[in-house]
């Protein structure tokens, strides 16, 4: 009997792990009564116009707790800004202190990044706060103009090649993508940064990838072809921040799940295997197909991910 080995080990976010996120807060100084009447930019072309209990969109920036300032944050990357700056109020009393501890957890930016369009997610976030009361953000994110370039027009070119007109089904149309990146991608046993294994472009352009390349790749196709999704991510509770990634999608008012790393599992005998166990499934079902397996890259918060709760 060939022995099947599930990459159990895999990096959580390419933003705590790869590239070596700095600190949120570089400097903490005493904040002034300064009300913020920043307005962001227009957003960019990957903006997602979409609500979520996690953190949401807001015009608002001047802060008066924590889900005001995850809110603040989130719909700066989301709307792909690369600086900006707002201030506190003098009744948030612990501002700095909330905003300083974001800076310290890592699971709750890694989780923050799964929201966005893949080509809004960063790398890091880095605070400077002024004497004067003045929060400035500046965001260094994931991909390239020229790798953002290279994605979309290869990727539209293979979704037209692939999903005929006879392919009319999202099962099957969704089947058709999670079978071709599972054929032409090998999962990246050396966490190969030069490759790029951990983001989309070493994914598909490089044939290597590790759980974040396989999803980025899956939500990028996703949204290409007009499917809402975000992707999701195993709540480390050990200090070296190892868990896993997956891709959410949203089909007839239902989430499900898919996780291409774990249907593309390396094997002792180095053949290539393709498997569809964890394809389309609702969280009962995911349980369900972790029920033998002593691993826990499946377990995450649902109270982050409230969307992907199992109505009965």
């Amino acid at each position: 009997m060939k022995k099947i080995i599930i990459p159990f080990i895999c990096i959580l976010s390419i933003l705590l792990v790869l590239l070596n996120i700095n600190s949120l807060t570089t400097k903490i100084t005493n904040i002034l009564e300064h009300p913020s009447f920043n307005t962001l930019n227009q957003p960019n072309i990957y903006y997602k116009n979409t609500t979520y209990s996690f953190a949401t969109n807001t015009n608002n920036f001047t802060p008066y707790g924590k889900q005001d300032l995850l809110n603040i944050i989130y719909s700066i990357i989301n709307h792909g800004t690369k600086n900006f700056s707002f201030t506190c109020p003098k009744a948030y009393q612990n501002c700095l202190e909330d905003l300083n501890n974001f800076s310290k957890d890592a699971n709750l930016l890694t989780h923050l990044n799964n929201f966005v369009h893949p080509f809004n997610s960063f790398t890091s976030i880095n605070t400077t706060i002024y004497d004067g009361g003045e929060i400035n953000i500046k965001v260094k994110y994931l991909y390239t103009e020229e790798e953002i370039t290279k994605l979309n027009t290869e990727i539209n070119k293979i979704i037209s090649t692939l999903i005929t007109p006879d392919i009319t089904e999202d099962y099957d149309k969704i089947k058709t993508i999670h079978d071709y990146i599972i054929n032409e991608t090998k999962y990246d046993l050396d966490n190969n940064k030069e490759l790029k294994s951990y983001n989309a472009y070493g994914a598909l352009f490089n044939k290597v990838a590790t759980c974040n390349g396989y999803t980025d790749l899956m939500a990028l196709f996703l949204t290409n072809m007009g499917y809402e999704n975000i992707k999701v991510a195993t709540t480390s509770s050990t200090n070296n921040l190892e868990g896993h990634v997956w891709n959410a999608v949203k089909l007839n008012n239902e989430w499900l799940h898919l996780d291409l790393t774990w249907d593309d599992p390396v094997s002792s005998n180095d053949k290539n295997y393709l498997y569809h166990k964890y394809f389309l499934i609702n969280t009962e079902e995911l349980k369900t197909a972790d029920s033998n397996i002593t691993s826990t890259e499946h377990d995450f918060d649902l109270t982050i991910y409230p969307e992907l709760k199992t109505f009965s």
